[in-house]
């Protein structure tokens, strides 16, 4: 596993800096991103994780400037994804639990389209709202 700029920060700082936009662009990647939403999830629950990820990454978008790049679908989806690996998993960090499902790092967009028949990355109404998916429900 390769480690990233994030891994600087404690857990709780990351989860701060991040929820107030003074994390650097560059080091919000998808390793990031599933770290943010496992901090989530075993903090508030999956439902809170839900909002809170939709509320915060949508907020960091737009505190730089980018007003299309979130996705509402992809974001819930991806915690809904988390958790459900999380719920099989024997770790007690993120990192324990990425070595156990390092599939969730290296094939993500496979992983969501066993739930999507279309391109969820790319849809404009995928975007906007949540969109339930069509091919395999999540538990």
């Amino acid at each position: 596993m390769r480690i990233k700029d994030h891994w600087q920060y404690s857990d709780e700082v990351f989860e701060e800096t991040f929820e107030s936009f003074r994390l650097k662009p560059g080091m919000f990647s998808h390793e990031a991103h599933l770290r943010l939403a496992y901090i989530h999830i075993k903090k508030y629950g999956a439902r809170q994780a839900e909002q809170n990820m939709c509320n915060q990454i949508k907020g960091y978008a737009e505190s730089l400037g980018v007003y299309d790049k979130f996705n509402k679908t992809v974001t819930i989806a991806s915690v809904k994804a988390m958790n459900h690996f999380m719920q099989k998993s024997n770790a007690d960090n993120f990192k324990g639990f990425i070595q156990e499902f390092p599939r969730l790092l290296t094939h993500f967009k496979e992983i969501l389209g066993q739930h999507y028949g279309f391109n969820v990355f790319a849809d404009q109404r995928a975007k906007r709202e949540f969109v339930e998916p069509d091919l395999l429900p999540f538990q």
